[in-house]
């Protein structure tokens, strides 16, 4: 058997990294057991899926390091869901329902205030041929729901416990009772499939071995079973991940495009400091900057996920970032350097000197400016440390010049003024960056050269 995984996502809106997390959980799986990832659109929506947003999706995936097998739309694929309503309308397993929302909710309340679950009592059953006929006349059309069986042979109007179980391979055993839930509704009014039925075919036909998704499935998968099981399939093996939160609680949504994959590229976040974070987080494993996807599989194990929410402070991000970025190959990072405009034989020890003090390749920007145009603002000093900057300047070394010259200049100053530490240090990093803080200046001044050096003498 081959492992085949899908990640089936509605195109009404950008991903975030909360559906980041399904789909890596996916991708890792099905990368430990050399299996296969399907992209499949749950698209049945016409009216709110977009072809952009399908596209976009791709991208991100792409750009987190995860390269469909296949890709599906389920739009085109409404055939085989028509040919599975058949099979199940001649089965009896299927039926037509006429009540509005209005008298649904009604129905709810009575049922809970008489201490019984709130869940749909098949009245739509007992209807009698004229009975169906009236409503039809009055211009309603039905919706039509899935029996579920959760009933003695006969009496569907009698529903029991049902236990429907199965061995998650996050949770562990989870069983779901049929009875405390409603017969789903598999087609609305108007003959468009809600999300179940779609699924559930789109699996058998594809293959789907394994279905990974977030804990808010828990329930449905158990209606799942029963309907792959009324269509003759046996189901595949769930999963069911605990969702991922911010600090407070708050969950993610692709409508608002809170923490959006696309949003955390713009803002210079590296793919794998998104993975790493998704996949860890809510984890038994410590969170971590895992640099490549191969590693991050071999510390994958979809059993470690706890139960509770995944919760996360999106400035865990930049930490990350930071130390994927400190041990960044030059190659790595050459391309969007270019974008940048740092280029030429300076760009490959230049990065290497800057890379440990940004969080964002674009923060290289920066300092590229600092080292060709000199300090964004010039420093003020005081009188003392102004001529102690230009006594200092007096002293640079002839060229050329390497690392070391850093020490042989400092040391130079300090037997010529007798200031050590950060009265020597400060003085001249503020001269030559503007900045207090920043990169090894034993790496910079080389790319500074002693003619751009002395044009920083105050």
């Amino acid at each position: 058997m081959t492992v085949t995984v899908r990640f089936a996502p509605s195109p009404t809106g950008n991903i975030h990294i909360g559906n980041a997390r399904t789909a890596l959980f996916n991708w890792l799986f099905a990368a430990r057991h050399k299996g296969r990832f399907i992209q499949r659109f749950d698209d049945t929506d016409q009216a709110r899926s977009k072809q952009e947003y399908a596209n976009a999706i791709l991208y991100d995936l792409h750009w987190l390091g995860i390269y469909p097998d296949r890709t599906e739309y389920q739009s085109r694929r409404f055939d085989r869901y028509d040919a599975a309503v058949e099979r199940l309308k001649a089965a009896g397993l299927l039926y037509p329902c006429y009540e509005t929302q209005e008298e649904l909710e009604l129905r709810r309340k009575v049922r809970l205030s008489r201490k019984l679950p709130p869940v749909y009592g098949r009245e739509a059953l007992a209807l009698t041929s004229e009975e169906t006929a009236a409503l039809e006349a009055e211009g309603r059309r039905p919706h039509w729901r899935f029996l579920l069986p959760n009933f003695p042979a006969g009496e569907p109007e009698n529903p029991e416990r049902t236990e429907i179980a199965w061995a998650d391979i996050v949770r562990g055993d989870e069983t779901v009772d049929l009875a405390s839930v409603s017969d789903p509704v598999l087609v609305r009014e108007d003959g468009t499939y809600l999300y179940t039925l779609p699924s559930v075919v789109d699996d058998i036909d594809m293959g789907v071995t394994h279905v990974i998704r977030g804990d808010d499935h828990v329930t449905n998968t158990g209606v799942q079973i029963a309907l792959f099981r009324a269509l003759g399939a046996e189901p595949p093996t769930f999963g069911h991940h605990n969702l991922l939160t911010t600090a407070t609680g708050e969950g993610l949504s692709k409508r608002t495009g809170a923490l959006s994959v696309g949003s955390l590229r713009d803002q210079g976040i590296e793919p794998m400091a998104v993975a790493s974070l998704a996949v860890l987080t809510g984890t038994s494993e410590a969170i971590a900057a895992v640099p490549t996807m191969s590693e991050l599989a071999e510390r994958f194990d979809p059993a470690a996920a706890s139960k509770s929410a995944a919760k996360f402070d999106p400035a865990d991000l930049v930490a990350l970032n930071h130390t994927l970025l400190k041990d960044m190959p030059f190659a790595e990072a050459r391309d969007r350097l270019g974008v940048l405009g740092i280029s030429g034989d300076k760009a490959e020890p230049f990065w290497l000197a800057v890379r440990g003090n940004v969080d964002s390749v674009q923060d290289a920007a920066t300092w590229w400016c600092i080292l060709r145009d000199g300090p964004a603002e010039t420093p003020e000093f005081g009188d003392e440390d102004r001529d102690y900057v230009r006594t200092a300047f007096d002293l640079l070394p002839e060229e050329p010049w390497d690392r070391s010259t850093w020490k042989q200049w400092t040391e130079a100053v300090k037997a010529e003024t007798g200031r050590k530490g950060k009265p020597l240090f400060l003085p001249l990093r503020l001269a030559l960056t503007g900045r207090e803080a920043g990169p090894e200046l034993a790496d910079l001044l080389p790319l500074l050269d002693r003619e751009g050096t002395l044009a920083r003498r105050p």
